[in-house]
C-alpha cells in the first residue's frame, strides 16, 4: 500500500460569532502518499484512533485576535488538535510501525503526517488505562510555552494543584463542573480534603458529579437562575477557591462571595466564546479583588509544560489506584461528526469529555 485516502476538516470561512456551521468548516478527501520518499525525516504518519474536541478550537476560527486562544487557523488550513494514533510509517528511529502514541498536533482527519517532536509519548495499550484517558485525564505533553491548547486533565491539575493550592477544609467552587476540566478538578480538590461545590447545566449532571465524581453538592444554573442567591446558599462561609470555566455572570456572582485571600484561577470563559467581545457579559465587581486581596490569574497550560512529568506520574497513579475515576466521555463515531461534536460543547446537553473515535 503506497497511498491512502483520508478525510480531513479544513477552515473554509471564519466564524466571527455564533456556533460554527458547514459554511465555516468543511470535510474533504485527500490522498496521502505512504512512500518512504514522500515522508520528511523526523516525521511519522499516524492512523488516527481518537481525537479530542475542545472549546479552545472555537477561538481559533473567529478571524480576529481578541484574547481567545490565538493564533488563528488560516483559511484552507486543516484543523488540528491532539489525539491518539497508530504509527503506520516512520522516519524517526524512536517510533516503529504499530506504536500507539499521543500527539499534540493531530489533524482532524483519518490519517496525518506529524513531526515527531509533537509525538508526546508512546502508550502501552495493555496497561489497563483506556486510550481516551490520554487525551482527557492524563492529557498530553509536547506542548510549547505558547501553546493555546486546553488539555483537560493537565488544565485541572495546574488550576487546582499549582495555582489554587487549597488547604484541607477549603471551600472550592467549580463552574462547568460536568465538563472535562471540571470533573477532574473536583476530584483533585476532594483529594486535598476540600469541600467542593459545582455548577452545571442539568439535574442529570448534578447527580453525575455528586454520585460519580464525589462533589459535596452542585446546582443546575438553569433552575438556580439567581447565581448570587445560589452561592449564598451553597457557600454560607464564603468561597476560598473558584476555578472559573464560564466567565460572565457566574464569575461576577462568585466574586461577591470570595473570602479574603481567595484564589481564582481562570481556566476558560465558555459563556463568551461565540460572542464578539463587546457583547460578552461584563464583570462589575472587580473592586472585591482589592478589598479582599484576591489572587485572580488566567493561565495557559503551555506555560507549565515543565511540570507535565510530575502531573502524568501523579495522575496515572491516581487512576490505577481508583482515587480518581475515569472521565465521563461523550464519544462521537467517525471523523465526519466533527462539526456536530464541536457544536455540542456549547449546549447544556453535553456531559464530560467530547472525543471522536475515528477508527
Amino acid at each position: 500500500m503506497e497511498e491512502v485516502e483520508s478525510r480531513e476538516w479544513y477552515l473554509a470561512a471564519y466564524a466571527a460569532e455564533g456556533v460554527p456551521t458547514s459554511d465555516h468548516l468543511k470535510l474533504r478527501t485527500v490522498t496521502l502518499s505512504l512512500s518512504p520518499d514522500s515522508i520528511p525525516e523526523q516525521h511519522v504518519i499516524l492512523e488516527i484512533l481518537f481525537i479530542s474536541v475542545e472549546p479552545y478550537l472555537r477561538g481559533r476560527i473567529t478571524g480576529r485576535e481578541d484574547g481567545l486562544y490565538s493564533p488563528q487557523f488560516n483559511l484552507d488550513e486543516v484543523i488540528a488538535g491532539f489525539g491518539v494514533g497508530r504509527v503506520i510509517r516512520s522516519k524517526d528511529s524512536n517510533y516503529v510501525e504499530g506504536d500507539i502514541v499521543v500527539s499534540a498536533f493531530t489533524s482532524f482527519a483519518e490519517y496525518c503526517v506529524v513531526p515527531s517532536q509533537f509525538v508526546a509519548r508512546r502508550i502501552d495499550p495493555n496497561n489497563g488505562i483506556p486510550l481516551p484517558e490520554y487525551i482527557s485525564s492524563i492529557a498530553v505533553t509536547g506542548l510549547s510555552r505558547s501553546s493555546n491548547q486546553r488539555v483537560p486533565g493537565f488544565a485541572a491539575w495546574v488550576g487546582i494543584e499549582l495555582l489554587a493550592d487549597p488547604k484541607p477544609g477549603s471551600n472550592v467552587f467549580i463552574s462547568a463542573a460536568a465538563g472535562a476540566v471540571g470533573m477532574c478538578a473536583g476530584q483533585l480538590a476532594k483529594l486535598r480534603g476540600c469541600r467542593v461545590i459545582g455548577s452545571t447545566g442539568s439535574d442529570e449532571k448534578v447527580r453525575l458529579i455528586k454520585e460519580e465524581f464525589g462533589y459535596d453538592d452542585a446546582f443546575n444554573y438553569h433552575t438556580e437562575t439567581n447565581f448570587d442567591a445560589a452561592l449564598s446558599k451553597y457557600f454560607p462561609n464564603g468561597i476560598d477557591v473558584y476555578l472559573d470555566n464560564v466567565g460572565g455572570e457566574m464569575l461576577e456572582a462568585a466574586l461577591n462571595h470570595v473570602n479574603k485571600h481567595a484564589k481564582v484561577p481562570l481556566c476558560g470563559m465558555i459563556s463568551g466564546y461565540n460572542k464578539v467581545w463587546t457583547e460578552r457579559e461584563g464583570v462589575r465587581n472587580l473592586l472585591n479583588l482589592i478589598g479582599k486581596e484576591v489572587n485572580m490569574q488566567g493561565f495557559m497550560v503551555g506555560s507549565y509544560v515543565h511540570r507535565f512529568g510530575e502531573f502524568a506520574t501523579e495522575m496515572e497513579s491516581h487512576l490505577k489506584q481508583g482515587k480518581i475515576g475515569y472521565s465521563k466521555l461523550k464519544i462521537f463515531h467517525g471523523i465526519e461528526t466533527f462539526l456536530e461534536s464541536l457544536g455540542s460543547l456549547f449546549t447544556s446537553s453535553n456531559v464530560g469529555k467530547v472525543v471522536i473515535q475515528v477508527k
